[in-house]
């Protein structure tokens, strides 16, 4: 997908989630105001029919205080004309004078142990009727006949007289009545004249609500149903589903005041009323029943003088759902167009704003194909004409760099070939190993010197080194793989064909960017030939030291006898010994002996003469002798001698030899100047000299090597030093050991026993010794 695309989609989709969330919030909003709009608009019908109630209850009790005058009147004449013993009363008298005042009927009530009951009526039907079960009405009696004004209930009371309410006659429901009570002390019963007719009944439909309530309802065609609601009798058990009772008939304790009841959940609007009752607020919920949606509201009606009851608006919530919908198809009309509209706007407007994206992508598209040139047309100082400037610079830089490794790429492939080249053509073998001892790579030489071809290796791992070596080539590639630098190591390894090959194998470390090794190199040569040819170039050199030492023998000797020659011939002429000559012969003899005798160090180091003397003094004559040769060269002498003598037995001049030959080697390993330090000190009864330079020092490999005739590692040397050397130090029951780590100079370490264990003057025999 293109970005053009993409950005088109980024910003519909932006608007689209921008309308649908407007179009949430507008619907929210919408349903909100018209739900709250609808509980004002069924809280005002609440409220204009709880006042239209009101009014009609206004016009009803000046009705029923009229009708209650006329039933005193009634009465009070009834009193006149009856006997105050009821016993004396019959029902037939009752219906002349019920016709006769003007009413439906007249009862008499008497009252038993515990009950007040109608004795005597003009109604058959009335007759042995209880008030026990009337509630206040019964109350009412009881006062009556205890001369007391009523105080409970509904109705109007007078002096002797008390009259209720209108209400449906216990013994005919299908009338509304309208009774008084008439009671003096002069007689034994209640006189009960009471109004029983048809215009009674229709002028209490006329004054109930339920005119209100439907003309309420044909204003409002959202209103289900009104309903007026008695909280005290509401709910009980014995009220049905429709808000009828069989127990709670009456007009003043039926649960449905007025209205109807089809839409209802008892116990759902019991638990509204009594919420609504208690908070003094509407409650209103959104519910089902029939069906259908609702919206139902409890208002709770205050009456000043009377009890509270609440009034149940029901409101079809289709209504607001209809509303709603004829909205919301209205608010997508006008996003779908608008949506439309910035679709195509943001098409156009990804086209302007990735074209120079598009430039930007197929100058890109050219660079990974190699083609730098040429730049990009920059028109612009946005981010994009900033980006344009940048790939321009990065492709100048790519340019130049991709220049430079093409021929630095032929630079490395000519020294690849030139390096495949002299490891192929070189006479050492070189095979690279990985660090699971797989040889991954060769070269022409190892397989001349091993017999293993470079396929043979692939196929097979070789053993090149053998049991007796392997620990040492273990610790060996151990360090290695610690940094450290070996020198060559002459050692054996194993052919193909399992025979032993004297080699000289220098191994480094291959390490990648992290310094973690990868690999190992070996470059093996055969020294097979050269140790041979060494140890004939040994014994030709110690044939040759020889004819030399010859040499210098007979050169020396040669004098001395040619002396001895004459003095005998004269002698032997003259036939006379002469003593002069005899002394002059004895000494030329004396002085070949001792020729003869200093050569003879060569094999056994011999001390002739040994005397006391103090080393530090002997230390300093060669410090003095060899000051000046020192200076030439850079070289200081430092010397830390311990204060106390350090008196040892020896021949002092073998002594000088044995520490001019030390020092003449350590000034000859510092060509670049230094410091040669010699140090004296004494440790239980033994004085120890300690010669130490600062030059490169000896190998490792060389150290057991020292001492040997004829081995050194100077160009003109002899090999002879050390080895006269410690023959010396030996002859004086010492001992001289070299301590030297290659690349830190060298350190000799001599000891010698101090005076008393040799007494002074003690000479040691002669020794010779023969090659």
């Amino acid at each position: 997908m293109s970005i053009k695309i993409k950005l088109s989609v980024i910003i519909f989709g932006s608007v689209l989630l921008i309308l649908a969330l407007n179009l949430t919030l507008n619907l929210q909003a919408a349903r909100n105001n018209l739900r709250n709009e609808s509980v004002q608009n069924m809280k005002m019908t609440a409220s204009q029919i709880a006042v239209s109630v009101e009014q009609s209850s206004y016009s009803s009790n000046y009705v029923q205080h009229q009708i209650a005058q006329n039933l005193r009147l009634a009465a009070t004449l009834a009193s006149k004309e009856l006997d105050p013993d009821i016993k004396n009363v019959k029902d037939a008298q009752l219906v002349a004078l019920a016709h006769k005042l003007g009413v439906s009927n007249i009862s008499l009530l008497v009252k038993t142990e515990d009950d007040v009951v109608v004795a005597k009526s003009s109604d058959p039907d009335e007759l042995n009727l209880s008030t026990k079960g009337m509630g206040y009405w019964y109350v009412a009696f009881l006062e009556l006949f205890a001369g007391q004004e009523v105080s409970v209930g509904q109705g109007q009371s007078f002096e002797h007289f008390w009259s209720g309410p209108f209400e449906y006659s216990t013994s005919n429901p299908k009338y509304i009545e309208k009774w008084g009570y008439y009671y003096d002390p002069s007689r034994n019963y209640i006189i009960d004249p009471y109004i029983r007719s048809t215009a009674v009944s229709d002028y209490v439909k006329i004054m109930n609500p339920d005119e209100i309530v439907r003309q309420s309802k044909g204003v409002n065609p959202g209103i289900l149903e009104i309903t007026g609601i008695n909280p005290k009798t509401f709910g009980v058990s014995t009220m049905q589903s429709d808000g009828s009772d069989s127990v709670y008939l009456k007009l003043k304790n039926q649960a449905i005041k007025y209205g109807t009841y089809k839409y209802g959940n008892v116990e759902e609007d019991r638990s509204a009323i009594m919420e609504a009752l208690s908070s003094g607020e509407p409650i209103t919920l959104d519910t089902q029943a029939l069906g259908k949606r609702l919206l139902k509201t409890f208002i709770p009606i205050k009456q000043p003088g009377a009890e509270d009851y609440v009034i149940s608006v029901v409101m079809d919530y289709s209504v607001i759902s209809s509303v709603i919908r004829e909205q919301l198809l209205n608010n997508v009309t006008t996003s779908v167009v608008l949506l439309i509209v910035f679709f195509m706007g943001s098409y156009i407007l990804a086209g302007i704003v990735t074209r120079p994206i598009q430039d930007i992508l197929a100058k890109v598209n050219d660079v990974a194909r190699g083609k730098f040139e040429p730049p990009l047309n920059v028109a612009s100082r946005d981010e994009l004409g900033q980006l344009a400037h940048r790939i321009n610079a990065m492709t100048s830089h790519l340019l130049q760099h991709t220049n430079r490794l093409g021929q630095t790429l032929e630079e490395n492939r000519a020294v690849k070939e030139r390096l495949e080249s002299v490891i192929n053509g070189t006479s050492d073998a070189i095979h690279t190993m990985d660090m699971e001892g797989r040889i991954i790579s060769t070269n022409r030489a190892f397989e001349e010197l091993y017999g293993w071809s470079a396929n043979d290796v692939w196929r097979k791992m070789p053993y090149l080194v053998p049991a007796t070596a392997q620990k040492q080539e273990e610790a060996r590639l151990r360090e290695l793989k610690n940094g450290a630098i070996l020198p060559p190591l002459e050692t054996i390894r194993l052919k193909r064909d399992g025979s032993l090959v004297e080699v000289s194998v220098s191994s480094s470390v291959i390490r990648d960017e992290e310094g973690n090794p990868q690999s190992f190199v070996h470059v093996s040569r055969d020294m097979t030939e050269r140790n041979r040819i060494e140890e004939l170039l040994r014994r030709s050199e110690k044939l040759t030291t020889v004819g030399q030492l010859a040499a210098g023998v007979a050169h020396e000797i040669r004098n001395p006898l040619t002396t001895l020659r004459g003095f005998l011939q004269l002698q032997q002429e003259k036939k006379l010994l002469v003593p002069l000559h005899i002394d002059l012969m004895l000494s030329e003899l004396e002085r070949i002996n001792l020729i003869v005798s200093e050569f003879l160090i060569l094999a056994k180091p011999q001390a002739v003469h040994f005397q006391l003397r103090d080393v530090r003094l002997i230390l300093g004559d060669v410090i003095s002798l060899l000051d000046s040769q020192a200076h030439l060269f850079g070289i200081e002498f430092e010397a830390r001698f311990s204060e106390q003598p350090a008196t040892v037995h020896c021949e002092e001049n073998q002594l000088k030899q044995v520490f001019i030959n030390i020092v003449k080697n350590a000034i000859e390993a510092m060509p670049d100047g230094g410091t040669i330090t010699l140090e004296q000190h004494m440790t239980d009864d033994i004085v120890v000299i300690v010669i130490s330079d600062e030059g490169e020092g000896v190998p490792e490999d060389m150290l057991p090597k020292l001492g040997e005739p004829f081995f050194t590692n100077k160009e003109t040397g002899t090999g002879l030093g050390l080895m006269v050397s410690q023959r010396i130090i030996q002859s004086h029951k010492g001992s001289m050991e070299i301590h030297s780590e290659y690349g830190c100079g060298a350190e000799v370490t001599i000891k010698l026993p101090a005076a008393g264990e040799q007494a002074p003057g003690q000479s040691m025999n002669e020794e010779r010794s023969e090659d």
